[in-house]
This record gives structure tokens, sequence and C-alpha cells, in this order.
């Protein structure tokens, strides 16, 4: 089974109604081959080395972020910590399915947790998840499945992308910023008002990669400047969530 199968599986078992969104590989980080991904992308998931230099990479990033922090950022973001081992594909999926506004089937059980762990924090969620059976089923098939990205190598590593409002537009949005305000911050910026976003259940917290244009294209664009610059591997992967392939 290749990897967006088994990501539909384990979502289509979470409540997710893949007749509406569904992964898909993306084959090539070219324009021509982003243009084959249906549209709109809703989240991306990377699979990528762990390697020694994108863990120093990191170390830095989160120690830039600890000293200035990152004022863009949507402070309504669902994250949530990994605390399982070799658990990352499932965070990853969680990820992008509670930040997309994916149809979920009714009833679904990870959408209930979702919304029940809306106020949480991190670790609170990542606690809460522990124990439940919908996570411990999905994770279960992870070590079934003969194909599935966790166990093919230790040293890979998922995480997911996702497109959130800048969190000035939240702010106006409920009544803590004036449009015009708004506005003034990001004239001449360029800005969309939407910042491309990292979830990676092992980092401190969301990762603010800058303003987002185009979700799927942004994301191709940070894989070739930082991730395929930094080894020389060719176990890479990258899903798209979005409109199923007819």
């Amino acid at each position: 089974m290749v990897l967006h199968q088994v990501f539909n599986k384990w979502a289509k078992r979470a409540g997710l109604l893949t007749n509406f969104d569904a992964f898909q590989d993306v084959y090539g980080l070219d324009d021509e081959m982003l243009a084959i991904v249906t549209k709109p992308t809703k989240a991306v998931i990377l699979l990528f080395p762990d390697v020694p230099e994108a863990k120093a990479h990191q170390k830095e990033e989160d120690a830039r972020i600890a000293r200035d922090g990152q004022p863009h950022l949507d402070p309504t973001v669902f994250y949530v910590k990994q605390t399982i081992g070799n658990a990352c594909g499932t965070i990853a999926l969680i990820h992008a399915l509670a930040n997309s506004g994916v149809t979920w089937a009714p009833g679904s059980a990870l959408h209930n947790w979702i919304v029940e762990c809306k106020g949480k924090t991190p670790e609170e969620r990542a606690k809460s998840l522990e124990s439940r059976p919908i996570f411990a089923n999905i994770h279960a098939e992870t070590a079934q499945e003969g194909q599935t990205a966790p166990n093919i190598d230790t040293d890979l590593h998922f995480v997911c992308f996702v497109a959130t409002p800048d969190a000035d537009i939240r702010k106006v949005a409920t009544g803590q910023q004036s449009p015009v305000d708004a506005a003034a911050q990001t004239e001449g910026a360029g800005d969309t008002g939407v910042r491309l976003v990292e979830l990676d259940g092992r980092r401190p917290g969301p990762i603010d990669h800058g303003v987002c244009k185009d979700l799927l294209k942004d994301v191709a664009e940070l894989v070739k400047k930082r991730y395929l610059t930094q080894t020389e591997s060719v176990y890479f992967s990258l899903m798209a969530l979005g409109p199923p392939l007819n």
C-alpha cells in the first residue's frame, strides 16, 4: 500500500469523509508536477530524513522563536505535542485534519476529541490522546502496515504544513483590533493575511514560516531551500490533502 493510501485509510477510520477530501502523493516540486494536484490544497504532509543537519537547524530556529516570539502566529492553531515514540505520522495526520476545515462523518470520535480539546494546552491534548481508543487503534494499525513510513526507517519523520490567518486578522475578527490598524501593519509588505505554519509534535510549538500565497507551492519552495540542502538522501515524500482525484 502506497503512502497516501495508508493515510487515507487512517483518516477514514478517524472519521474523514474521503469523498470530499483525501490525501494524494505529490510527485515533484516543479510547477508542472504541482499543477497535477487537485485544488484547493488544505494541508501538506512532509516525510523527510531526520538528519543531524535538520536537527541543528531546528534547534537554532526554536531558540530564535523563544527569543523573538511569533507575533503573526494565530493562537487558535490546533497543535498537539508528540509524547509517544514512533507516532509522528499519526500526529501529522491529526494536525492536518484538525486545521483544514475538512468534512467529518457524524459522530466522528476524532472530531469530537478535537472539539473537546480546543481550550486545552498542547501537553494536555497529548495526555488526553494517549488514553483515547481512536488513537490507540490508528497507531496500532501503523505498526501492522508494511508500507507505513514510520516503520520504514527510524531516521524518517513526518511534519504537517497548513495555511492559517495572520494573528492580526484574527484580532479583527474577534474585535480586538480595527481593520484599519491591521491593514496599516501589513501595507506594502505583500501580505496576504495568511501564514504558512509548520506543525511538528516534537517542537516547542507551531512554526510560522511567513506569508503564504499558495500553500502547496510555498511548501515546495521551503522543502527545496531547506530540506533538500541538508542531505543527499532520496527518502522524501510529500502528500497534499484536498479534493480527491477523479
